[in-house]
C-alpha cells in the first residue's frame, strides 16, 4: 500500500488515528480527541462513524474486539500501515510549518 495516496488527511482523520496508538472504543475517540485539540475539535457521532468506516476500509486502523453489550461496542487500533501514514502527515505538516516560519520570517511589510 502505497501511504502517500491517503495524504494529506482532514483534521479529523489525523485526530483519530492519533488516538487510536491505544485501542479505544468510539466515545474513548471523541473524549480523547477533544482534549488533545484543547477542545477545538468536537467530533460529531457521524463524523466520528464515517471516518472509522473509511480508516477501516484502507485497513488503516482495525477491530481489536467487539463487546456484547446493549449496543455492540467496538475498540479500534492504528495498523502498521496506519502508523506509516501518520508518521509521514506528522513529517509533511512539520515541513509545513518550517515553510511558513521561513516565509513569515522574509516579509517586509507592504
Amino acid at each position: 500500500m502505497n501511504i502517500k495516496n491517503h495524504s494529506p488527511l482532514t483534521e479529523a482523520s489525523y485526530y483519530i488515528l492519533l488516538s487510536l496508538v491505544k485501542p479505544l472504543h468510539g466515545y474513548g475517540i471523541i473524549k480523547t480527541v477533544e482534549e488533545m485539540s484543547n477542545h477545538r475539535i468536537k467530533l460529531a457521532a457521524g463524523t466520528l462513524y464515517g471516518a472509522l468506516s473509511t480508516l477501516l476500509n484502507y485497513r488503516l486502523i482495525k477491530i481489536v474486539n467487539e463487546q456484547e453489550t446493549s449496543r455492540k461496542r467496538k475498540t479500534y487500533y492504528i495498523t502498521y500501515s496506519g502508523m506509516e501514514l501518520l508518521k509521514y502527515e506528522i513529517e509533511r505538516l512539520e515541513e509545513m510549518i518550517q515553510n511558513g516560519k521561513n516565509s513569515v520570517e522574509e516579509y517586509h511589510g507592504d
